[in-house]
């Protein structure tokens, strides 16, 4: 009987702290700083296009009030209040919009700005996914802060069982040198570190600028003929913009070149650090298989 009172005045104890004095929610960022909220954030500020798809993807886009320029998708996204790009924000704007969480960008956002916002003692979350599972993870841990922890579990799950099953079906397919274009002026690709290196490997491609020591390495039109690369994928400014390829028309001793292997991947699936990677990975992996069928 002693027992059951004493449960049951704790019971009620509980029930009448304020939410104010409910335990916090904390999850450890990608410099390894643990951000912890004294209760699941409800308006958040999402500072890149990447961020505002993870948020979305983790089940918080209804607790977004600030994105940044680009952030088109989802769709709804769009009509989010935006504070300026993600290399210089609209400062003033931003803390206006009264975020109770950001979601910065390690190496895209202006350190001197994030700095400030953290002296000010806003939640800054920092993140920069660097692999498929660091994509899952990031999800998981946004929603963890933003109390959507069912929703951004499973659809971190549902990316995670889609690249194992992309991974099973290619782990045996032929290699093919692949140049994936980052940039057109300058020149830039990836290198094997790189999550787009991590997605060339996946489909059986042979990043042929893989080995190079930097992340996102300048290179020049010379180095490209010199590797010969059997396919060339690029996304261009924009959905549609094919231009980028054009170029590789010119030279007809181009292994990709001759046998018609230059291919547009749409950027946004591909580029971004979001769960629309699987459907860029799969894009990506039909067109290595095309470059297979296509060698005499």
């Amino acid at each position: 009987m002693i027992k059951l009172k004493v449960l049951a005045v704790m019971l009620g104890w509980m029930l009448l702290v304020p939410p104010g004095l409910a335990a916090p929610v904390c999850a450890t960022d990608d410099l390894e700083v643990e951000v912890c909220l004294d209760h699941p954030a409800k308006r958040i500020a999402a500072l890149s296009p990447g961020a505002t798809e993870l948020v979305w993807a983790a089940g918080a886009g209804d607790q977004v009030v600030a994105v940044v320029a680009f952030s088109d998708y989802p769709p709804a996204a769009k009509n989010v209040t935006s504070v300026g790009s993600h290399t210089r924000m609209d400062m003033e704007r931003l803390l206006q919009l009264q975020p109770d969480l950001v979601i910065g960008w390690v190496t895209g956002n202006p350190s001197e700005q994030m700095a400030i916002l953290k002296e000010m003692g806003m939640p800054v979350f920092s993140i920069e996914p660097r692999s498929f599972e660091a994509v899952s993870h990031t999800i998981e841990r946004i929603s963890v802060l933003a109390g959507t922890e069912s929703a951004g579990y499973t659809e971190a799950e549902r990316f995670r069982q889609g690249i194992s099953t992309l991974k099973a079906q290619y782990d045996s397919a032929d290699p093919v040198r692949v140049f994936y274009q980052v940039w057109d002026e300058p020149l830039m690709t990836v290198n094997g570190e790189h999550l787009i290196g991590e997605m060339i490997e996946l489909c059986g491609g042979d990043n042929v600028f893989g080995s190079l020591a930097r992340l996102v390495p300048r290179i020049s039109a010379e180095a490209v003929v010199a590797a010969n690369p059997e396919a060339i994928l690029a996304g261009g400014m924009g959905e549609e913009n094919r231009h980028w390829l054009t170029r590789w028309t010119a030279f007809p001793t181009l292994a990709a070149t001759t046998q018609n292997n230059l291919f547009f991947i749409p950027p946004s699936l591909v580029q971004r650090p979001t769960p629309r990677m699987l459907e860029g990975t799969r894009l990506f992996c039909e067109k290595l298989e095309v470059a297979r069928d296509r060698r005499s």
